[in-house]
């Protein structure tokens, strides 16, 4: 069976898709079968695979308003080997079609039923909102993990995640939990981000995952290369930290 994965945050520009895309990558190279969601209209989970959004005949959108089976829609990426489900502008659509169908928040789960047995993770790059296409994906989920820089306003927005993830396990998906909290974009020159890291680990406990992912330039140039930081580089410090942690979401796994 499929384990499903949010990627979520509802504070933008803290390495949702950075981390989507490489995990991705991470774990097919480490013999894992793996599926990438992009559920943001933005594409740039899509585009940092590899995939031309602009090129789509069918998307996630499709799958969501049930015009495409999850197999009609799904692409290989070329430089990172996973598959993806891929997004563009449609899907803006999607958060408005969505409110009338029946099952509006299980739309994403109903379409991975058939498929379940096809992967081993299922990485679900979620929008930097609560919106109908976020709560389709903590519907989906087993667990969510969180990417988060370690500065200030990160941890006020931590604790409304944290809520809003405690209110969608109550109320529409009880297997949904925490997986952990990813530390991205770390400089440990910074004390302040040295401070907060302490905070997260003495809250959060093991919650908070080993690999830290360091400040990258080599991270940053891969989307524009149309690949993953893992392949466009193995040998830079934010691609090993990448490496790191998906043999730690492999052992974590074995747990849950």
């Amino acid at each position: 069976m499929a384990r499903i994965f949010c990627v979520a945050n509802q504070k933008g520009g803290v390495g949702k898709t950075t981390t989507c895309v490489n995990l991705a990558a991470a774990l097919q190279l480490a013999g894992q079968r793996t599926l990438l969601v992009d559920l943001d209209p933005q594409g740039n989970a899509t585009m940092g695979s590899g995939i031309d959004k602009r090129a789509l005949q069918h998307s996630v959108y499709h799958v969501l308003v049930g015009l495409a089976t999850l197999d009609e829609a799904r692409a290989t990426s070329p430089s990172g080997g996973y598959d993806v489900l891929p997004a563009n502008r449609d899907l803006a659509g999607a958060e408005v079609e969505l409110v009338d169908l029946e099952r509006r928040e299980n739309r994403l789960r109903d379409a991975f039923r058939q498929f379940d047995a096809d992967y081993d993770f299922v990485l679900v790059d979620c929008p930097p909102s609560l919106s109908m296409l976020t709560l389709n994906g903590l519907c989906a989920a087993h667990g969510v993990i969180i990417p988060m820089q370690c500065e200030y306003y990160a941890l006020e927005g931590l604790s409304d995640l944290v809520n809003t993830i405690k209110k969608v396990h109550a109320n529409l998906n009880r297997e949904l939990k925490i997986i952990g909290l990813l530390r991205v974009m770390f400089d440990p020159r910074m004390t302040l981000q040295q401070q907060v890291s302490a905070q997260l680990e003495s809250h959060f406990g093991d919650k908070v995952f080993d690999a830290i992912v360091p400040r990258n330039v080599r991270l940053a140039e891969a989307p524009s290369h149309g690949m993953p930081g893992v392949v466009f580089d193995r040998a830079a410090k934010g691609a090993q930290a990448y490496m790191a942690f998906a043999q730690e979401m492999i052992e974590r796994v074995k747990t849950l």
